[in-house]
C-alpha cells in the first residue's frame, strides 16, 4: 500500500539554516509515527530526483526547504507547490535537478499517479555558511512548521481527503 501523504525535507544540512527540512523531518518522525504506513517522512537533502520517486503514488506531497528571498530570518512561506514546479535545465547531470524541478517532471512523467495536493514550506535562511546548528529564528521556525504539518497530517488522515 502507497502511503498517503509524503513529506520531504529539502536541504543541505552542513550549511546551517540550508538544513531546516532535515531538523523539521527529525521532529515529525516521533510526532507522526502513529500513522505508520500513512505517512512516509524522507530526507531528501538535495536530491531531486529522490523526491521524483518519494512522491508517486501519494495522494498529497509537503516540500520543506530553506530560502532567502530578503525577508526576515524565520519568516514562514507556505505555497502550493504549482507555483513553485519549473522545468529543470537541460544538464547530463543530476546535480542540477531540484525539488522544483521534480514538481515539474513528476507531474508530467508519473501524470494521476503524482500527488494534485503539493504544498511547500519555506523558512528564510539567516545563514548558510558551513555549520550544522540552525539560527535560532530558523530553529522556532522549524518547530513551527513541523507543529503545522502535524496538525495538517492528524486533519488529513482523519478526513477523506489531504487539506493543503
Amino acid at each position: 500500500m502507497a502511503p498517503e501523504i509524503a513529506i520531504i525535507g529539502c536541504g543541505n544540512p552542513n550549511r546551517c539554516d540550508d538544513g531546516v527540512g532535515s531538523q523539521v523531518l527529525r521532529r515529525l518522525a516521533g510526532t507522526l509515527r502513529e500513522y505508520g504506513q500513512r505517512v512516509r517522512l524522507l530526507d531528501a537533502g538535495t536530491d531531486g530526483m529522490g523526491v521524483m520517486f518519494a512522491a508517486r503514488s501519494c495522494r498529497a506531497l509537503i516540500i520543506v526547504d530553506a530560502c532567502r528571498s530578503g525577508a526576515q530570518a524565520g519568516a514562514i512561506f507556505e505555497v502550493p507547490g504549482a507555483c513553485l514546479a519549473r522545468p529543470p535545465r537541460d544538464s547530463f547531470t543530476l546535480h542540477d535537478f531540484r525539488w522544483d524541478h521534480a514538481l515539474y517532471a513528476g507531474r508530467r512523467i508519473f501524470a494521476e499517479d503524482f500527488p494534485s495536493e503539493v504544498t511547500v514550506f519555506l523558512v528564510e535562511a539567516e545563514r548558510v555558511d558551513f555549520g550544522i546548528e540552525l539560527s535560532s529564528a530558523v530553529a522556532c521556525s522549524a518547530e513551527r512548521v513541523a507543529v503545522m504539518i502535524a496538525d495538517r497530517v492528524r486533519m488529513s488522515c482523519t478526513a477523506e481527503e489531504f487539506v493543503p
